[in-house]
């Protein structure tokens, strides 16, 4: 199962980086940057989050490798629906992760070498817990991808 898992994984990541791919696009046909004009709280991620679910090539050979035949009907829709969630969530604690970052760095600066052992350990912690939270919610979505 563990294997099957972390396939499922993969493939939400995918439907991820196609996502981020079209925003960035999208923004940059509009004429936009994501931080300036399109961007809350200048996060970089922009305004929300774009969901694409038009697999890419690996993203197909993942899901071959997941579902031997064509999803059709409601378990279509329970897979789609759980890909635009994993997308909206992923972008969600990205936003987290990038506000904890820039308050970190307003409060300590930005030369990491120039920590001290204290502010080290807070800079570790905060990213370990914000990517525990990534973690965790990815294997969720990807439990509830494999129904």
């Amino acid at each position: 199962m563990t294997d099957r898992l972390e396939t499922a994984e993969a493939l939400l990541q995918e439907a991820v980086y196609r996502s981020r791919a079209k925003g960035a696009a999208i923004a940059g046909l509009a004429g936009h940057t994501p931080d300036a004009e399109l961007g809350v709280g200048q996060c970089g991620l922009g305004e929300k989050a774009v969901v694409e679910l038009d697999l890419s090539s690996k993203g197909i050979e993942l899901a071959t490798q997941l579902w031997t035949g064509p999803l059709e009907g409601a378990e279509l829709e329970r897979v789609r629906d759980t890909m635009r969630a994993w997308v909206r969530a992923q972008d969600a604690l990205d936003r987290d992760r990038n506000h904890f970052l820039k308050a970190f760095r307003k409060e300590h600066g930005f030369d990491r070498r120039a920590y001290d052992e204290d502010e080290q350990r807070a800079y570790d912690t905060g990213l370990e817990e914000v990517n525990g939270r990534v973690n965790t919610a990815r294997r969720e979505h990807a439990e509830r991808l494999l129904g």
